[in-house]
């Protein structure tokens, strides 16, 4: 509550004051109009042709069924390696999920997860890409795809079909090359002995 004094003193105060009649306020509407540098950037996008780094091949390629086995290994791997591997005996340490993918998007996916272990030190992965067992004519597309995608990567030291706790002939695992920082970890720990 105010007094009476009060309201006296602020009227006194606030005479010869008068109301702003423009508003203070800056112009944010957007303009519908391009400007030479938007429409510069524009042509020089559709100029260049998009360059595909990926290297998977996108052609035809065998096709397998839903109860072929993948199964390879790259000369230099260790039989003991990659029995341990087509056992499920190396903890799987990443996963990738290709099931309802088609096939320009698993080779995009299973590229960037490649690249992605090598990157964070994967050494053991799992891909889940599916039988095809719904597939009317008996193909396992993804499975076919993956079978000749996987040696075509360098990262890649060798696959086998998972067990059938971990997907059986739906899944494969996937032995990753190590990065050249594990590389460098792995000579300093064992120079030192």
């Amino acid at each position: 509550m105010t007094t009476k004094e009060e309201r006296m003193t602020f009227l006194q105060e606030m005479e010869g004051v008068r109301k702003i009649r423009k508003t203070n306020r800056a112009d944010v509407r957007k303009t519908t109009e391009l400007t030479p540098g938007h429409l510069e950037r524009q042509r020089s996008a559709q100029a260049q042709p998009l360059v595909d780094r990926n290297p998977l091949t996108a052609d035809v390629v065998e096709q397998l069924t839903s109860h072929d086995v993948l199964s390879w290994q790259r000369p230099g791997v260790q039989h003991g390696v990659f029995r341990k591997l087509r056992l499920g005996q190396y903890p799987i340490e990443a996963r990738l999920d290709l099931h309802r993918m088609t096939v320009e998007d698993a080779r995009r996916e299973v590229y960037r997860f490649i690249r992605d272990c090598v990157y964070y030190g994967v050494r053991s992965a799992l891909i889940l890409h599916g039988k095809g067992e719904r597939n009317p004519d008996g193909i396992a597309q993804l499975k076919s795809y993956l079978a000749k995608w996987l040696p075509e990567l360098d990262e890649v030291l060798a696959f086998h079909s998972a067990q059938r706790h971990h997907g059986g002939t739906g899944a494969v695992y996937v032995m990753v090359r190590k990065s050249e920082r594990q590389k460098s970890e792995s000579r300093e720990r064992n120079t030192g002995r």
